[in-house]
């Protein structure tokens, strides 16, 4: 589903993350240490994703939530956890008002002390990141409870109450009894409640829509019909890079991990502004044409690689 009518993602002059620059290779863990200070990220898009948050759980509020019963202690962590840092680390933002947080400059007021909501989504409402709480059992660690309303063509329903391993079983060499996935699994074990992590993914998608969800049914059509994403219009114009930043973190009492995924949309003709453009969009073009099949059929670029390859490469001699 799209934004609501006259609503716009605030494009930055330039991307705040380019995970296509080379820095890191598609399809791999690439984990790196988190600063705690450095958790959330905000900027002017805030009220847009919050706004769309609403309009999400207004209409689609199964599609968007999910938890178990016995999860609520947790979800209440994440929230206690939340509150005093935004308060403290956007001070400009973030505004204790009475039992609850107030956002600067808008009418949003999320109690904190007593929510009538589930504390997690309580807490979704605060930030413009999704959270998913996972939970260790004897098959792995599992989504336990989930606030999704960004989702890079996955959904939340399907991955429900199963465990890592199953849920990254469409991700080439992620799935179950596959070296990554074992590595992931004591990623998880191992992560220490001091010491948050940070990844990125990126995807290419036709529009600037938010809400992304896609059922494994779907996915294994598009695998199979392999279309076109984009219109007979210029690609160019069309095309956004989506950016997904995240986060995990151990909770110091239930031990429950948070996982935190952060939506960021550029347009791909913003690469041509950037003052790197040159080598920024020679190696996402060669990221793209090193994809194998399966990658492509997983980020459903298969019917397209070559043209955006093509774009990018007019891009990085424009320089």
């Amino acid at each position: 589903m799209s934004l609501q009518e006259g609503e716009q993602i605030a494009l930055n002059e330039m991307p705040r993350h380019t995970p296509y620059d080379g820095s890191t290779k598609p399809f791999t863990i690439a984990l790196k240490t988190l600063d705690p200070t450095d958790w959330i990220e905000l900027d002017a898009d805030l009220e847009t994703y919050l706004a769309e948050k609403d309009r999400l759980y207004a209409t689609l509020p199964d599609k968007v939530f999910v938890e178990e019963p016995d999860t609520h202690p947790a979800q209440r962590e994440v929230l206690d956890m939340l509150a005093p840092y935004l308060v403290e680390r956007f001070p400009e933002t973030y505004r204790r008002n009475g039992t609850g947080i107030e956002i600067v400059g808008t009418s949003r007021h999320v109690e904190t002390s007593q929510p009538s909501l589930s504390p997690l989504r309580a807490a979704s409402l605060l930030v413009p990141e999704d959270l998913i709480l996972m939970r260790r059992s004897d098959d792995g660690w599992r989504l336990a409870a989930g606030s999704l309303c960004f989702p890079s063509s996955w959904s939340l329903g399907e991955k429900f109450g199963r465990s890592l391993q199953d849920i990254h079983e469409p991700v080439p060499a992620f799935g179950r009894g596959t070296r990554t996935a074992d590595l992931i699994q004591r990623i998880f074990d191992n992560l220490a409640v001091e010491q948050p992590v940070q990844r990125f993914n990126w995807s290419l998608q036709a529009g600037n829509d938010l809400y992304l969800p896609f059922s494994h049914a779907q996915r294994i059509d598009r695998a199979t019909n392999r279309p076109s994403k984009f219109s007979d219009d210029e690609l160019a114009a069309q095309a956004f890079m989506r950016i997904e930043r995240q986060t995990l973190r151990k909770l110091p009492n239930s031990r429950d991990i948070l996982f935190t995924i952060r939506i960021y949309l550029d347009p791909l003709t913003v690469l041509s502004r950037h003052p790197d453009r040159a080598s920024i969009a020679a190696s996402f073009a060669s990221q793209l044409a090193a994809l194998d099949e399966a990658q492509l059929d997983y980020k459903g670029l298969t019917a397209d690689r070559d043209r955006l390859v093509a774009v990018l490469g007019k891009i990085a001699a424009s320089s």
